[in-house]
């Protein structure tokens, strides 16, 4: 059972990879497919093909049809084609409770015997269907097999339907010249494709509801981020969403954002998913006007991309916003108007020199972000964190998200929190400010002093009073810190080198010889230091290594690490 369903308030597992009935949801490409495979039956007689990617739902649509099959139908259902002839036959024989000679290999004999039941299964009124899964595994030789079952016939009715399912190399196979004649069999064929964004929302959505929360609490831009890092594959948003569920209850979240389904597509994933290429034709010219558009905004030093506040409304496309300023963009000379000539003075710094924080000037946050001289985009601010971990990434590069960065060992933490929770964590972060207007903007916080902070965009340096913040801060920041790659979440029942890692953590600052062979299982007794740790560091004592206690980990044996409380700056 999952350890996030109460947090959640869900009854249930709801991602579970089990066939439960409850949970199918039939989309407008699985309903189709289904009629295909209805009219196929209906045919009585002949091959109906189903075929679609790993994961998209085949086996599911496959129990679906089973489960609707009416009374008067026989099935025999194989999901390990890998067989030679005579043990299909045998197979066969053995799902529909054939008797046959025991031990015989004749091909001739289990024909016999399966001929003999259909015959006596039609004189009965009924019918009987054969329904092989993972059928690209067939040989050319049972598939000619099969091709002569379907011979099998009275003089108004073929006696046996067969349904092969399988990947799209079932197509391949079966368009070999040799096989010609089994492919002049198929009555019906149908490609179950992926579904569209709209369908893996309202997936999403429906698996939560039958699991017992009717509340959304994937947000839309999650929801967005599942579509595009699964490609729409039905298993693969399990996997995603149950593994984004386990990373917002590890730092405690109500709400499951981007943020998070990003860091938990990268833990599924091993790297960061390919997703181009599974993307839509359609979404080409959009890709291609959002580039434009966010090219735009940043030759205006505005925020491009504004958060839709609806969370219940349809994700349909990525929906990109020019941004435009609060106020009139001001000219240079309102602009240093505005700033004391304190604050003046460290505009303009020399590529690679220390900044000078401006303490005590009088600059105004909206002055500064109206600027167009001013970076106070999202990319800007990342690299300027990048950069003071010592490590350079471009603007363009940094924007595309907060990535662990796979030469420093980086580790983003987005969180919501105060000031004195940054005070606590003594790490610089990216700021998210919203005006009025709902435009965003981004500034790194290098230094908290007093009542002020020292923010950065890009190579300038400002002064504000946290009052001053206040107005357009809602708490959303994000730090870095430097860790291995272990696991995200670490706890009770975990096994392996992570857990081993934990323990040598523990024993370092317990100043205990580390252990030359620690053991790799989460057990009771590390637990119990965990939670010990926890309140420590007035973090809730769950006993779980999540990503904050990590942080906290690996910050006490990072000397190198910046902080707050020294302004310093690593260029």
């Amino acid at each position: 059972m999952a350890i996030y369903l109460s947090y959640f308030g869900l009854a249930e597992s709801p991602f579970s990879g089990t066939p439960d009935r409850r949970f199918v949801y039939l989309s407008d490409r699985h309903r189709e497919g289904l009629a295909h495979l209805g009219y196929g039956l209906r045919e009585q007689g002949g091959f109906v093909q189903l075929t679609g990617e790993v994961g998209t739902g085949k086996t599911t649509l496959c129990r679906y049809l089973l489960e609707q099959l009416p009374g008067d139908v026989d099935v025999a259902l194989i999901l390990n084609p890998a067989l030679t002839a005579v043990e299909l036959l045998a197979t066969m024989c053995d799902e529909l409770r054939v008797s046959y000679p025991e031990g015989t290999t004749s091909l001739k004999t289990l024909g016999a015997a399966l001929y003999r039941y259909l015959l006596n299964a039609h004189e009965r009124g009924r019918r009987t269907v054969l329904i092989i899964d993972e059928a690209q595994n067939l040989s050319v030789g049972v598939l000619e097999q099969l091709r002569l079952l379907t011979n099998l016939e009275t003089a108004s009715a073929k006696l046996l339907q067969i349904i092969l399912i399988g990947q799209p190399e079932l197509v391949q196979l079966l368009a070999r010249p040799e096989l010609r004649q089994v492919a002049q069999r198929v009555a019906a064929r149908y490609h179950l494709r992926p579904l569209s964004e709209r369908e893996t929302r309202t997936y999403v959505l429906y698996r939560l509801q039958v699991a017992g929360q009717a509340e959304q609490i994937f947000e839309d831009r999650a929801l967005h981020a599942i579509h595009r890092f699964s490609g729409g594959v039905p298993r693969l948003i399990n996997i995603l969403a149950d593994r984004a569920l386990l990373g917002a209850y590890a730092v405690r979240q109500h709400d499951v954002t981007a943020a998070v389904v990003k860091r938990a597509a990268r833990e599924v994933f091993g790297e960061e998913p390919e997703v181009a290429a599974r993307r839509p034709q359609r979404w080409v010219p959009i890709g291609a006007a959002a580039l434009v558009v966010v090219a735009m905004a940043a030759g205006f030093g505005i925020g491009a991309v504004v958060r839709r506040p609806d969370r219940t409304a349809t994700a349909s496309a990525p929906a990109v916003v020019a941004a435009t300023p609060a106020v009139p963009p001001p000219s240079a000379a309102t602009v240093s108007a505005a700033v004391s000539p304190a604050a003046a003075a460290s505009a303009p710094a020399a590529p690679g020199a220390p900044l000078a924080a401006p303490h005590g000037s009088s600059v105004r946050l909206d002055a500064v972000l109206a600027d167009r001289a001013v970076p106070s985009d999202r990319g800007t601010a990342f690299a300027g964190l990048y950069r003071r971990w010592g490590v350079t990434r471009s603007a363009q590069d940094a924007a595309l998200g907060c990535e662990t960065d796979r030469t420093a060992e980086l580790r983003c933490l987005p969180r919501r929190g105060t000031w004195k929770m940054l005070r606590r964590l003594n790490l610089p972060a990216v700021l998210e400010l919203v005006l009025p207007s709902g435009v965003r903007y981004y500034a790194v916080v290098a230094a908290l002093d007093g009542e002020r902070a020292t923010l950065e965009f890009g190579s300038r340096r400002f002064s504000f009073s946290l009052s001053e913040l206040d107005a357009s801060w809602d708490g959303a920041f994000t730090v870095m810190f430097r860790a291995p790659r272990v696991g995200a979440v670490i706890g009770p029942g975990a096994r392996g080198r992570d857990v081993a890692w934990v323990r040598q953590q523990f024993a370092a600052i317990d100043e205990k010889p580390a252990p030359a062979n620690a053991s790799e299982v989460y057990d009771d007794a590390l637990r119990a230091r965990v939670v010990v740790f926890q309140r420590q560091q007035l973090l809730v004592a769950d006993g779980i290594v999540g990503d904050e206690t990590l942080l906290r980990l690996a910050a006490r044996r990072d000397p190198g690490a910046p902080s707050l409380s020294s302004a310093g700056t690593k260029s």
